[in-house]
């Protein structure tokens, strides 16, 4: 078919017919995707169920559109009017094209199989603590695959170069010297590098842990190979380098379970009567979603000068439900103590000496 074309325009300028051969690779690119594309839509309907072929067809979708034109535009070189000098430039140019884009199609595939995996170890689920490992490796092998990946791509861009080549042997040479100038200014990067691949393969932290670092309280949003970005309460972000929990103490509330005591600490009168604390407490964790029925337990833990200091302590699946659960019971247990026992809240006593009584009766009456 080509030749027939050609032979129809052995008259057309060679700008127009390499033009022409161009769109035409285009064209043929988008019409194949115009086809395909619907039918895999079709196939990957979402229904809210995760499917393995709807996640290809959402991480492929867009590089489809640069590398069908580009797979059918290298079938049509042949047939390009060109110079030698000019077919060796266009050549090379769509091999580093076909190269970067099947790097993008190796970091996608590797994001498929991320999103595989975790909709296989699902974190929201309360007893979370294996999923959590599991996504917290996945997500550090697949920063470093894709790291691999870009720099074996550039690697092999630039070995294709012959220039390149005697570039790199000519830097092969001072290896030696460089490698020691580049391990001292690279250190800390290094170190950093170093310390994520302990830390996804130890895991003293993993994805979605709930930990207290700088005073500040929060959960793992993100463990990347340099740093760690924790969700704090509020909403904020704190970023830390990732050698920062290899060297320096933290709380790590969520390390080999995701259950949490919460505790609830009341200052109050001696006069307080603890019984019926004990059971207004039992009463109001019983009747609660967020307690697992585990731990119900009201003591005085502190004594001192004008008040003692009573503590509930109670069980919950994990972090969020006990912050919520202590609030509710705090405020409860205040209420309670409120409505029955107002003269046991804690209070400043004072005693004062009627003045008059040390004196004679004679002088109190007398005036």
């Amino acid at each position: 078919m080509m030749t027939y074309l050609n032979d129809f325009f052995a008259d057309t300028p060679d700008i127009v017919w390499n033009l022409l051969i161009i769109g035409l690779a285009i064209l043929a690119g988008f019409l194949l995707k115009v086809i395909l594309i619907p039918l895999l839509r079709l196939k990957a309907i979402d229904d809210g169920v995760y499917s393995l072929f709807r996640s290809a067809v959402r991480h492929l979708n867009k590089i489809v559109n640069v590398l069908l034109p580009l797979l059918f535009f290298n079938s049509l070189i042949p047939f390009m009017r060109l110079s030698a000098e000019e077919h060796n430039l266009v050549n090379k140019a769509i091999e580093i094209a076909l190269i970067c884009c099947f790097s993008v199609v190796l970091i996608r595939i590797i994001r498929i199989a991320e999103d595989y995996f975790n909709h296989r170890f699902d974190y929201r689920m309360s007893d979370n603590l294996r999923a959590r490992k599991v996504r917290t490796q996945i997500q550090f092998i697949r920063q470093l695959l894709i790291v691999i990946v870009v720099i074996i791509t550039v690697a092999i861009i630039l070995l294709s170069f012959d220039s390149m080549q005697r570039i790199g042997a000519g830097l092969l040479t001072g290896v030696g010297l460089g490698g020691i100038i580049i391990g001292f200014a690279a250190q800390k990067s290094l170190g950093n590098l170093l310390a994520g691949f302990q830390i996804a393969f130890t895991q003293p932290i993993r994805i979605d842990d709930v930990l207290v670092v700088e005073g500040e309280w929060g959960k793992i949003e993100e463990i990347n190979l340099t740093y760690v970005v924790l969700n704090i309460w509020d909403k904020r972000r704190l970023v830390l380098p990732i050698q920062y929990f290899i060297e320096k103490p933290f709380q790590n509330w969520t390390r080999t379970s995701a259950e949490m005591l919460g505790t609830v600490s009341i200052y109050v009168d001696y006069t307080v009567p603890l019984a019926p604390l004990r059971e207004e407490l039992s009463r109001l964790l019983k009747g609660h979603p967020l307690w697992d029925g585990q731990v119900d337990i009201l003591q005085v833990t502190d004594l001192k000068e004008r008040t003692m200091e009573v503590r509930a302590l109670m069980s919950c699946r994990n972090s969020g439900d006990a912050w919520d659960l202590r609030c509710y019971i705090r405020e409860k247990l205040i209420d309670f103590i409120q409505a029955h026992y107002p003269e046991s809240l804690s209070k400043t006593r004072i005693e004062m000496d009627n003045p008059l009584s040390n004196h004679p009766p004679e002088l109190v009456h007398g005036a």
